[in-house]
This record gives structure tokens, sequence and C-alpha cells, in this order.
């Protein structure tokens, strides 16, 4: 991946507002890439780190490359080829037709512990870089630089997957939503086993406290309870479901309910539609509902935790949903807990999904 272009993509997603909270982003990643190497040499071969630390050292480089732009420095001026021991490098045959080949210093590793720490000594500095110095900052973000490099040298993780990967987290989280480039996992089936385009589902709870659904006048699903000692509303967390099912077009347990399973392809049926991938939105939905307890089940929120969002990616992990942004999944949960906080306080209403708008209604 060629590196100014990453640094020019990253300027469309950057949303913050002060050059302090980019400083202070900066620091907080390098202190992360300490944890993680500190995690690595505590836990050995148990801890897998690589994924990690790229994903650390990818959030480092995001907020590098912010705050050269809010300095106002090009990529092109913090590397230098006389900063990387020009003398000592290779020629690389590249992908590109107009730079068929690349002169790519040689990096030197110096000690591990030793370079991390150097690194933690340069993010600080940068913390007191000033606007009108720009000498200064210049020689503060290539001495940062020159210790990351030597970092991802020393980790044997290609720098071409710290960016990419990056890039692709970056666009997920902070891209505006176009809904004609969003994944559509039933457009190759047949109508009755494609979730419905629109749907109406009538939600009752009766005198029992028990909550009815029901689709076209036609009971659905069990009558189901809180399950819990004190009240919580759980009883309705299958609105969470429909959200899935018309904001994401995934939702293996509502297929069930509405018996629209993909069966015309086995391995689909199997994989996709079958109890492991149920099991997995449900245990997801459970863990959502025990965080949005502690918070007022999203009331007045905007956005949610991006530490949640990437557990939500790693739970899906190896399903279809995958492919999902993690700025649909953080639109799912809010619209569905918008209905749901609709639903807890009257009872009962009409759920209205629409899959071609990705959205989810409630109506007394």
């Amino acid at each position: 991946m060629n590196i100014e272009e990453y640094f020019f993509k990253l300027k469309a997603l950057d949303k913050l507002n002060d050059i302090t909270d980019v400083k202070l982003g900066l620091f907080g990643e390098v202190g992360s890439i300490l944890t993680t190497a500190k995690k690595k040499s505590r836990e050995g071969n148990s801890f897998d780190y690589i994924p990690h630390l790229t994903e650390e050292l990818g959030d480092a480089l995001w907020y590098f490359c912010r705050l050269t732009d809010r300095l106002g420095l090009e990529f092109s001026e913090i590397v230098s080829f006389e900063d990387f021991k020009a003398g000592n490098s290779n020629i690389l045959a590249t992908d590109l037709y107009s730079s068929p080949l690349a002169h790519a210093p040689i990096v030197e590793t110096a000690n591990f512990p030793a370079t991390l720490q150097l690194l933690g000594s340069a993010a600080a500095k940068l913390l007191h870089v000033e606007l009108d110095k720009k000498i200064d900052a210049k020689m503060a973000l290539q001495e940062f630089f020159r210790y990351f490099l030597s970092i991802v040298a020393a980790t044997e993780i290609k720098f071409s997957s710290v960016l990419s990967f990056n890039l692709q987290k970056s666009e997920g989280r902070f891209s505006e939503l176009d809904i004609n480039r969003l994944p559509n996992f039933d457009r190759n089936f047949d109508s009755d086993e494609r979730l419905p385009e629109n749907f109406e589902i009538k939600i009752i709870q009766r005198s029992n406290g028990k909550s009815y659904m029901k689709l076209n006048d036609v009971f659905i699903g069990d009558p189901l309870t809180d399950n819990i000692s004190v009240e919580d509303g759980y009883r309705f967390h299958d609105v969470f479901h429909m959200a899935n099912a018309a904001i994401l077009h995934w939702s293996p347990t509502f297929r069930s309910l509405i018996r629209h399973k993909r069966k015309s392809d086995s391995r689909i049926d199997e994989a996709e539609d079958g109890g492991r991938a149920i099991v997995i939105e449900e245990g997801l939905t459970a863990w959502i509902f025990s965080y949005a307890k502690e918070v007022d089940f999203f009331a007045n929120r905007t956005s949610i935790s991006f530490d949640i969002l990437k557990s939500i990616k790693q739970f899906v992990k190896g399903y279809e949903v995958e492919n999902c942004p993690v700025s649909l999944w953080e639109k799912s949960i809010l619209d569905g807990y918008a209905v749901f906080r609709e639903l807890k306080a009257h009872k009962s209403g009409t759920i209205l999904g629409d899959r071609g708008r990705r959205t989810i209604e409630f109506r007394r």
C-alpha cells in the first residue's frame, strides 16, 4: 500500500476537533503498544500478540499521521532516506507501473525493550509540540517514526499489514454508510428463503407478564418473560433480532422464527442459519443487553464505545455478518434500543422493519 495514499485517506476519517485530542490519542495508543508487549513477555506463547500488536501499531500510526497533518506537514517531509540509512538498503520490484523499482532503506533494530521505552519517550515529547514551531515538530515526529519502524521490524510484522488493517478498520468505523455498497446476504435466494423486505411484528404483553409476537395475525416464537429476579424488559429482546434483520440483513434467530432459512443451499443452511449461528446471535444479544442496562439502554447516546464494537466483530468472526462494517452494527444497536425503550415503556406495539432503507421503527 502507498503510505501517502493512506495518509490522504485518513483526512476524510478524522472526526477529532482539537489537536490536543490527537496528541493524547497518540500517547494513549503507544501505551497500548507497551501493554501488548508486556503481555507477550508475561504470557509467552499463550498470547497471540501478532493481531493485537498489528492493530495497536495501526492505531498509533493513525494518530501520528493526523498529528503530522495538523502540524501542517506532509508525510514525505517526515520520511527522509538519510534518516533511515540510505546506504544500507534494498532495491525492490513494485506493483506500480510508474515506479517499477523502489529504494527501501533497511531499518536497524535495537534492543526491543529499550526501543519500546524510547518510543514512549518520543511520544511524550510530541505532547508538547506547538503549531508555530515546525522545525521542532518535524524533528520530534521523525524521531518518533524511527523508533516506530524499529518496533515494526523487531516484531517481524509487515508494515503493509499495519497500514491495510488500520485503513479497513478506520473506514468501517468512520466512513459514511452507503446503503448501495452494504452486503446483502439474501440476494441469490428465492423470496421464501429471504428475510422479508418489509415486516410488521405485533408484540403484546398479557396480564400473565409474558410477551407474545404476531406476524400476519399468526403467533410466532414462544411467550417470553424476563427470566431474571428483577424485571428488566428482556422479554422484549426479540426486537434486537428484528433490528439485525432489517439493518444488518442478518439474523439466524429471526430466520428461524419466521421459517425463512436458506435450505436450498445446504452449506449456508448449516453454517449460517443453523443452531450454532443462532447461539452466537443470542449470546451476543444477551451480552450487549447486560452492558446496555448499565447505560440506560443507550438513551441519549449517538455512538457506542469502539471497544464494544470491536468485541462484537470478534464475536461474529467466521460468519457472513463479519462483512458488515462496525458503523452498521452501531446503527443496528442504537436503532434497536430506541425501539426497545418505546416497547418497554408501552408494553405493546408494532415493530416495522424495512430492509431496503435499513430501518426499524416503533408504532403504538
